[in-house]
């Protein structure tokens, strides 16, 4: 499906406490509560009915499920039974271990908890079988409802389910974000940072423990301070590897939470040790400093209750720094603000956000190993101004995120491998093109390109302009992208680049054409000075832009075929004296490039006569172009006109 860029205007972020209703009524949940409180039924949601097309949509469930409301599947049912907590997340038949650990670390910030699970929902008298969460989604909260219709099997929650059996707002919770993304199904896989900042609007920041500065300890410390959330996960080597059990308890290729971390005496030094949790709710780690290894007998039970340590077998457990940067091997975390936390001192960042489009044949250039291509990629100019304290360069946080494609999972899309590229700008206002990526390097990069939702990177630059170079690895891939600038002072808003206009005419006389058809020639009133027919300085001005045209189409079809590629048009329209943003190029690309990205003559100049049009509202008539007609519109023929240019 075709990807268009629907606003290419800059947004600030959205007001904190600003939620759009999102169902199909139009109505928001309140009023959806009321309709049914009055009408004595309960709510069952159209958007996302109780039926096999909201479980899954590449196969059918492997057992009959049966979809129950909670109130037949317990006989006291309760929204949030002795308040939210990690230990109400546990792991159902279903692949979403990245959701549940995000969820896990939701719970350990009551703010952010409870703009996410509103709290004010019950099962009591005002019970209504509607319930709605609150979601971050490329730059502005949505508030989802849904109905409590839950997916079943023997009387039993098939999905994500609370170790209390009559609690039931994380079964409810995930049934609203797989509403959001399509399906049950379109929740299989992911990374813990996506649902983090679908939880909070935050930046994230990925760690691979091995290479973790030395002050790593303190980072997650001061994360967790600052009600970060984190998550991390050991590596697998191949497909086999993934959810293996190491010796040590341990499963590969599984999101974990980290809850906690802190210090404690023992034998009289100071241990540093990390706590870890497991949303399948069971399955430890079994070394030093587990649940029932000796090293707690020596730790007095002042220090056991402080650190909240139990012999349960609920999934969590402390375990030993030092053991876990040799065990893990990614560590995500999401900041509720981009501060470093690496500095102590906190900062006032500002946020603007970009969106746009990679469309084929237009602006889907690919990377720079692809440099015929590259420079057609968005180029979004960036102004960086305030060095930090007692620094020459200015810290700022660029985040590229691929927008909707685990909605599009059933439609076969995947996540594309995404990154970016810094260049420093030569200064105007003109789109880069093809030379000036060959001659200059980029001051700054993704550190990878990855197939994740979000590549996230901290850099520090000095001041001045720069052009920030959004692609996919490959060319011709298309998606919707969300570029945020995290800075420490807000910048213009990042827009593309628009078209500098050139325009050379080449001084020739006409006459004895004219001459030759004069008396022939007609035009709409609108191109002429009012009488229906073309003077010869009108005559001029039309033959002049229609030869330019021509050689314009000659200087980029570099194979003589008779076609361009479509990727050249920015630049060809640019040579035509035509100033195109990104969402009109792509329009034109559509209608008039083939399946091969190539642009015959004759619709690269029906597309000219047409931005002609717009500027100037004429028609060329039937009697001065008769031997071609497309679409109304009357042109030469490429051989016919060819011969008068030669």
């Amino acid at each position: 499906m075709p990807y268009l860029l629907r606003d290419s205007k800059p947004r600030p972020p959205p007001l904190p406490r600003e939620a759009r209703a999102t169902h199909s009524s139009g109505k928001a949940y309140e009023e959806l509560k009321q309709d049914c409180l009055r009408r004595g039924s309960l709510f069952e949601d159209p958007d996302f009915p109780a039926s096999d097309a909201s479980l899954f949509f590449s196969e059918k469930p492997p057992v009959p499920f049966l979809w129950k409301r909670p109130g037949d599947i317990v006989k006291d049912p309760k929204f949030i039974l002795g308040g939210a907590t990690r230990t109400d997340i546990c792991q159902g038949d279903l692949g979403d271990c990245w959701l549940l650990a995000a969820i896990a670390s939701l719970t350990l910030n009551e703010k952010t908890l409870a703009r996410v699970v509103p709290l004010d929902q019950n099962f009591g008298p005002d019970y209504a079988g509607i319930f709605h969460f609150q979601f971050w989604q490329h730059n502005e909260w949505l508030d989802v409802v849904i109905d409590d219709r839950l997916p079943t099997f023997k009387g039993r929650l098939v999905f994500l389910h609370s170790a209390e059996h009559n609690e039931f707002w994380s079964a409810l919770l995930e049934k609203a974000y797989a509403k959001l993304n399509g399906s049950y199904e379109a929740l299989k896989g992911g990374s813990t940072i996506e649902a983090m900042e679908d939880f909070t609007g935050g930046v994230g920041e990925m760690y691979e423990v091995k290479k973790a500065p030395d002050n790593f300890y303190e980072i997650l410390e001061k994360a967790l301070k600052r009600c970060s959330m984190v998550g991390c996960s050991i590596d697998t080597s191949s497909a086999a590897e993934s959810e293996a059990k190491t010796p040590f308890g341990l499963i590969k290729g599984h999101a974990y939470s980290v809850t906690g971390i802190d210090e404690v005496s023992y034998r009289g030094q100071k241990v540093r040790l990390i706590r870890i949790r497991n949303p399948w709710g069971q399955v430890e780690w079994n070394g030093p400093w587990s649940d029932n290894s000796l090293e707690w007998r020596l730790v007095s039970p002042s220090e056991q209750k402080r650190l909240s340590q139990t012999a349960l077998d609920d999934g969590e457990f402390w375990m030993k720094f030092e053991d876990f940067k040799v065990h893990f091997d990614k560590v995500e975390i999401c900041n509720l603000t981009p501060d470093a936390l690496e500095d102590s001192t906190a900062h006032k960042w500002e946020v603007t956000i970009h969106e746009g489009s990679w469309v084929r044949g237009s602006t889907a250039g690919g990377c720079r190993n692809f440099l015929d291509t590259f420079w057609t990629n968005p180029q979004i100019k960036m102004h960086l101004t305030e060095t930090d304290d007692g620094q020459d360069d200015c810290t700022f946080i660029a985040a590229l995120m691929q927008k909707d494609r685990r909605k599009l999972r059933k439609f076969g899309a995947e996540m594309l491998s995404i990154g970016y590229s810094i260049y420093e700008s030569p200064g105007g206002d003109g789109h880069l093109n093809k030379d000036f990526f060959r001659y200059h390097a980029s001051k700054a990069r993704s550190k990878t390109y990855i197939n994740l939702r979000e590549v996230s990177n901290r850099f520090k630059l000095p001041p001045g302009d720069y052009i920030l170079v959004p692609t996919t690895f490959e060319p011709h891939q298309e998606a919707d992208f969300c570029l945020r600038i995290f800075s420490e002072k807000k910048p213009p808003n990042p827009t593309p680049s628009p078209q500098a206009t050139e325009e050379t005419e080449e001084e020739k006389q006409f006459r004895a054409l004219f001459e030759q058809i004069s008396g022939e020639v007609s035009a709409k009133p609108s191109w002429t000075s009012g009488n229906g027919t073309l003077e010869f300085t009108e005559f001029k001005v039309f033959w002049e832009k229609l030869k330019k045209w021509i050689n314009i189409f000659l200087q980029f079809d570099s194979d003589k075929s008779g076609s361009m590629s479509s990727y050249e048009l920015r630049s060809a329209l640019k040579a035509a004296g035509y100033q195109l943003n990104n969402y009109l190029l792509q329009l034109i690309v559509l209608r008039y490039s083939d399946e091969q990205f190539q642009i015959e003559f004759d619709d690269f100049l029906n597309c000219l006569i047409r931005l002609e049009n717009a500027s100037r509202e004429y028609l060329l008539p039937l009697e001065f172009l008769p031997l071609w007609k497309k679409k109304n519109i009357y042109i030469y023929p490429f051989s016919t006109v060819t011969k008068y240019i030669a």
